[in-house]
């Protein structure tokens, strides 16, 4: 049997006309802050339902260009989830703010609404909310929350481009969110990239200043900024394959409720979602007490697979300070996770080949 791959990205992107696009940019002869990235920040802004996107190097960047245009720093605390991809809890602290990690939700592996509110104290300036996987967060407390106690909400959108909560998609449930674009995102570039979306125009003015460094104009500059730019060539790119994300999105979720509705095996753990539109599937994760015998048993039967993520990042080297906290339901997800191949061009053949041999485990 051939190999089922986690994700193929060539076969991904070969259903576009990428090289024709690149064409475009190199007739151009201009590669930086052009009209390629004039034309996808419109259109995204627009896909998205936000007044403003910036584009700029990558999704850590967009985290660190929001946190840092609002003038956060040492001894603000940030309430970000205890099991997301470091990057998020990066932004944070290289920022110099502290970050306070809530657990998540066991069903929807997000942050969980409920704890956050035990977390707040004098110094918390912001909630960072993680659209984990690609479902969005059921927002609703959130919002009250930060009413409640002024406080900024930044999404990290990274991994859900396109999930809808109660009408408005990820990216515009916030006061600004950081998208990446990474290759093998939902909308992925043929290297890194990012954005910040936000309805906030001073907000949008200063961010696009700093990630310019600090320049509001050429030669003139009024803020310590940093270079994170998106070039004029990923911009085509993602603006040529934003045409089909929604289409790609709806291909994810019929591959993912195939998936929900025939593996049926006691000893794998299906994920949950409250609302078909929310959730984009960038992967689909399963949970399992037997993740190694499960991982070898797929590989040997041809199937790849990935874990996101091993280590939660307070066990990370990175971050000896927190290593003493528990997160029990946090450690108990990065435990048991396994994510198995779902993307825009996977068969429902291999979809059907990947359910037998989960059932047969």
């Amino acid at each position: 049997m051939e190999m089922i791959k986690f994700l193929d990205l060539y076969k991904i992107n070969s259903r576009f006309d990428i090289e024709g696009r690149i064409k475009e940019v190199l007739d151009s002869g201009w590669y930086i802050k052009g009209v390629q990235n004039e034309i996808f920040e419109k259109n995204f802004a627009k896909y998205i339902g936000s007044k403003h996107c910036i584009g700029c190097a990558n999704g850590l960047d967009a985290l660190n260009l929001i946190i840092k245009a609002y003038g956060f720093n040492l001894g603000d605390e940030i309430i970000v989830p205890a099991n997301t991809f470091i990057a998020t809890i990066l932004a944070i602290s290289q920022n110099g703010c502290t970050p306070v990690l809530v657990e998540p939700d066991i069903d929807t592996y997000n942050i969980n609404p409920d704890l956050i509110e035990e977390k707040i104290t004098p110094k918390t300036k912001a909630i960072v909310v993680v659209h984990l996987y690609g479902q969005a967060v059921q927002m609703e407390k959130i919002w009250q929350l930060a009413e409640k106690y002024n406080l900024k909400i930044i999404e990290d959108a990274a991994q859900a481009h396109g999930a809808i909560y109660k009408g408005r998609k990820t990216g515009a449930l916030g006061d600004a969110a950081g998208f990446s674009f990474y290759p093998g995102k939902n909308l992925g570039a043929l290297g890194d990239g990012g954005c910040v979306t936000t309805n906030d125009d001073e907000l949008a003015r200063k961010i696009r200043a700093i990630a310019n460094y600090g320049s509001d104009r050429k030669y003139h500059h009024i803020y310590k900024g940093v270079n994170s730019r998106l070039d004029e060539i990923q911009a085509a790119i993602l603006d040529l394959k934003l045409t089909k994300l929604d289409e790609d999105n709806n291909y994810r979720r019929k591959i993912a409720k195939y998936y929900l509705e025939n593996i049926k095996n006691p000893k794998i753990t299906l994920p949950k979602t409250y609302d078909e539109l929310s959730h984009v599937w960038h992967v689909f994760v399963l949970r399992t007490k037997f993740r190694d015998e499960l991982q070898k048993y797929l590989l040997d039967n041809n199937i790849e697979t990935n874990i996101h993520y091993p280590t939660p990042p307070h066990k990370q080297g990175a971050y000896k300070e927190l290593s003493n906290l528990n997160f029990p339901i946090s450690q108990k997800i990065h435990n048991e996770v396994i994510s198995i191949p779902i993307s825009p061009v996977i068969s429902l053949q291999e979809a059907k080949t990947v359910v037998d041999m989960l059932n047969d485990f």
